[in-house]
């Protein structure tokens, strides 16, 4: 996540996707230091019913018109059909957050142990982990048919990963909060408090039942309002793909299929290649910058020595005139008179 200075990097355009029962809602974010703003929606209609190259080449359309068709996109699976978990692994580094995961995976979903698929994160700098499952039947079925119908797609993930990462990416969320967000697949409940740093769930519920039983999970005043500014999810997404360097990376997506064609990606690697030429240059410059210096500090010191030898030329020709007068007088006193 941004912090400090890293903030004012936010720059990008990003496209996000919400899978919904039977609509797909799109969003094209562009992201700034101080804003995150909506580009423009669309929202495509029975796409299960649509063939896929159909919808597909409507949602073609729709990029080229706003000048991102380069632009892969990220997808929010149904929140229904992802199990969201969060897990404290205390002590246990980057590197081996993968075998930490996949030791205790079997008592995070009720699948088998073949027919789960799950995408963690890190939540910023603690020992709370994201956990996103889904059922490798379903996932199949979903990244099959947006192949067919020709969209590139960088990520599949879930809302609750993309709502952590857009509100962090202007400024920092309250320590204690709670969001109802009106999700394609139902209302869903967002919140984060010292007591549970990440809290996703969708229930069936009248709104006020589900602030309260929310309030009670995070445990929280009971007086707390749920925010009524929230981020759409498709808009979240796009959020996170316009950002990706300062996003939970929570991709359920195998490496190899990721379509990165975005240019941002190559913003590091400018940076450093710039750093690099930078830092080379001034090697390469070092050596004539000391020769310069050197040349010049001799040649004041020539000068200083020339004024020297001025002054001191100057007093041989005054000596050799006075000998020349005093040899004159000497003659002239050796005359008879």
């Amino acid at each position: 996540m941004p912090g400090g200075l890293l903030r004012y990097f936010a720059f990008g355009t990003g496209v996000g996707i919400e899978i919904g029962p039977s609509n797909l809602q799109v969003s094209i974010a562009r992201v700034r230091p101080s804003t995150i703003r909506q580009i423009a929606t669309l929202n495509i209609e029975n796409f299960r019913q649509r063939p896929a190259a159909e919808w597909g080449r409507e949602f073609s359309d729709f990029l080229k018109r706003h000048g991102v068709a380069h632009l892969p996109a990220i997808v929010l699976l149904p929140r229904h059909e992802v199990i969201v978990r969060l897990v404290n692994l205390p002590g246990v580094e980057d590197k081996d957050l993968g075998a930490a995961i996949n030791y205790q995976l079997d008592t995070l979903h009720p699948y088998s142990e073949d027919d789960a698929i799950a995408a963690y994160g890190r939540l910023g700098k603690s020992t709370d982990i994201l956990v996103g499952v889904v059922r490798r039947a379903v996932f199949d079925s979903y990244t099959g048919l947006f192949a067919e119908a020709g969209i590139k797609v960088t990520n599949f993930t879930f809302s609750a990963a993309t709502f952590y990462s857009a509100l962090r990416l202007n400024s920092e969320p309250p320590k204690e909060f709670l969001a109802l967000a009106n999700t394609m697949s139902g209302l869903e409940v967002y919140g984060e408090s010292s007591a549970k740093r990440l809290f996703s769930v969708i229930w069936d519920l009248p709104e006020e039942k589900v602030a309260s039983m929310a309030i009670a999970e995070l445990r929280i005043p009971q007086e707390t309002e749920p925010l009524l500014t929230f981020p759409s999810a498709s808009l979240s997404a796009a959020s996170t793909g316009a950002c990706p360097m300062f996003s939970l990376a929570v991709n359920l997506l195998p490496e190899d299929q990721r379509k990165n064609t975005s240019v941002l990606r190559y913003i590091p690697t400018a940076i450093l290649a710039v750093a690099l030429a930078i830092l080379l240059t001034a090697i390469a410059m070092h050596k004539p910058y000391d020769t310069n210096q050197y040349v010049k500090q001799l040649q004041m010191e020539i000068a200083k020595v020339e004024r020297s030898a001025q002054s001191i030329s100057a007093a041989d020709k005054e000596i050799a005139a006075v000998r020349v007068r005093t040899m004159l007088l000497d003659e002239y006193r050796r005359r008879t008179k």
